[in-house]
């Protein structure tokens, strides 16, 4: 089975590695146009998205894909990829040097491989967890290469929470931890693996911006919590993912979840 995972970490490195070369020439220059669900999207967003499923499609011509920007549809493969060809688009259009590319790849509707490179900052995250697939190989989360874990810290004043833009509300009451905004939703949560920050709030990401980090996170140690009624994995086939949001609490522990589930509920 490692040698499988050799093929998906060596085409994943190589394909992000050529697509943020490309979108550096075009960071802090380009104008966004505004979709439906008043995100952002650009021509290097759409660009990066039909290179990276061309490419998926040349290696992997078995696999299913599910994109931000085409299509938002499970489909009926054992294996598919979820792309968000840029995860942070308002900072790529302004200038601001985090932003991502993030692949994930589910088995049977679960992701069981995460990858996500912010070319900028020249990080490359990836990580296994497997859970309840049956699958079998390498195992632990990485930055550079270089295994990471979450922070076995208590939270306190000199600790970091991150939130998102829609998740304000939060601030409604105390908190016990500083907080950041990063405007990058696999950020966010990589940040918690990689042991920076206590725990991190998403208020309404969809699929493609947590495929990826779901992987990650567990695998460096840490829990995520869906704030949703109901659990976010197996996803369902023939089911259009496109205006679904799962609303998630990222922490570098399940002892934290009691702690702070109660402070996100507000969302």
């Amino acid at each position: 089975m490692n040698q499988f995972w050799d093929r998906v970490l060596e085409f994943c490195q190589k394909t992000t590695q050529e697509i943020g070369d490309r979108l550096m020439d075009d960071y802090g220059s380009l104008k966004p146009m505004e979709k439906a669900d008043g995100s952002l999207v650009t021509k290097a967003d759409q660009w990066a998205d039909k290179k990276i499923r061309e490419a998926i499609a040349k290696v992997f011509p078995e696999h299913g894909v599910l994109t931000e920007e085409t299509t938002h549809t499970l489909p009926d493969t054992d294996w598919c990829w979820i792309i968000d060809p840029i995860d942070g688009t308002t900072n790529f259009t302004r200038g601001i040097p985090i932003w991502a590319i993030s692949l994930g790849l589910l088995y049977q509707g679960t992701p069981v491989f995460g990858f996500v490179y912010l070319p900028f900052l020249n990080q490359a995250f990836h990580g296994y967890w497997y859970g309840n697939s049956g699958l079998t190989g390498y195992t632990g989360a990485f930055l550079n290469n270089q295994p990471i874990q979450t922070s076995q810290d208590s939270p306190s004043k000199s600790h970091l929470f991150n939130l998102c833009a829609r998740s304000l509300a939060i601030l409604q009451h105390p908190f016990p931890c500083k907080m950041r905004m990063i405007g990058v939703a696999t950020y966010n949560i990589l940040l918690v693996a990689a042991g920076a920050a206590i725990g991190g709030v998403e208020a309404t990401p969809k699929i493609w911006d947590i495929a990826a980090v779901w992987v990650i996170l567990q695998a460096a140690g840490g829990s995520f919590t869906s704030l949703g009624d109901n659990e976010i994995f197996p996803l369902e086939v023939g089911k259009n993912y496109g205006e679904v949001s799962f609303p998630t609490l990222a922490l570098c522990r399940q002892e934290l979840v009691a702690t702070f589930k109660p402070l996100t509920e507000v969302l």
